[in-house]
């Protein structure tokens, strides 16, 4: 499990494999002065609500990774996750969709 660590005091555990895919559509965003929401569901013992934040390139964000491999990354999965961070409610994590197949 990695974390995603925000403004040095918003901290969420993310499977490494998740969190590698938020990374590249939440670095992309911000790269183009985007400033958007992320949501995410909070597990049961610290209440099972949700949080939510405001990402804007001036706030310090920090991708810690448990795992020293880099996985493999989906396109298709980097895609839905961008829809959802280009749409009103904003960046919440989506089911990785399988990756397409690779031409014969």
């Amino acid at each position: 499990m990695g974390k995603f660590i925000y403004a040095d005091s918003v901290k969420v555990e993310i499977e490494d494999r998740a969190l590698a895919h938020l990374q590249v559509v939440i670095s992309s965003k911000l790269r183009r002065s985007e400033a958007f929401t992320f949501t995410w569901r909070e597990d049961s013992s610290v209440g099972d609500g949700r949080t939510s934040v405001w990402l804007h390139p001036a706030v310090p964000i920090v991708y810690r990774f448990y795992g020293s491999r880099r996985p493999k990354l989906n396109p298709a999965w980097i895609e839905a996750l961008a829809y959802t961070a280009n749409s009103p409610s904003g960046l919440h994590l989506v089911p990785e969709p399988a990756e397409p197949a690779a031409p014969n």
